[in-house]
């Protein structure tokens, strides 16, 4: 059995044309990096003091010592107008159950929607989701078309275990996976 792919840049063998990266159609892109599997999250934040967020599965630690993460956003994105250095925002890790939530942060609101916030030292986050982190922004960078924000943590809490919401090839997906047989420890090699 054969399995077909389909090429999506090639490079001679030569000197690299600098043309290369303009021959990368987004839409190829962005196909490509969906088959990376994400976790789905909700940046929350205070919009005129009112809660507010987006959904997001551009989030990702990036130290654990001092600990810093960042979420990605694209400048065209109003939340932009809302965080800068020393703001904070809220990151909940949805679950499964909670697409709806996903949904409705991501552009399009729910009616009358069930679901509520928690609240830490004046950060909101989604009641219910599998873990929350509240971090203040120590820096902002632009990168292409998105800005990226590293904050510093200053809250983590971790619900009760639950099946995760994924995000792949430009769907919301479930997990229905066996534990493997070989468990890793706490302490993987990139960490």
């Amino acid at each position: 059995m054969t399995r077909e792919s389909t090429p999506v840049h090639s490079q001679s063998t030569g000197e690299s044309d600098s043309n290369d990266l303009a021959k990368l159609d987004s839409r190829t892109f962005r196909r490509v990096m969906g088959r990376f599997s994400t976790g789905v999250a909700v940046v929350t934040f205070l919009r005129d003091g009112e809660p507010a967020g987006i959904t997001v599965n551009s989030f990702l630690s990036v130290s654990a010592d001092p600990p810093l993460v960042l979420v990605s956003l694209r400048k065209e994105s109003s939340v932009i107008h809302h965080l800068g250095i020393g703001d904070c925002y809220g990151v909940s890790f949805l679950t499964e159950e909670q697409v709806d939530i996903g949904l409705h942060f991501s552009g399009k609101p729910i009616e009358n929607p069930d679901f509520s916030f928690d609240e830490r030292d004046g950060t909101p986050l989604i009641r219910g989701s599998l873990a929350q982190v509240v971090g203040r922004v120590v820096d902002v960078h632009e990168a292409g078309d998105h800005f990226l924000y590293i904050a510093g943590v200053e809250h983590l809490w971790q619900g009760p275990e639950s099946k995760p919401l994924i995000f792949y090839s430009g769907r919301y997906k479930q997990i229905h996976a066996l534990e493997p047989g070989r468990h890793f420890s706490d302490e993987l090699q990139g960490w």
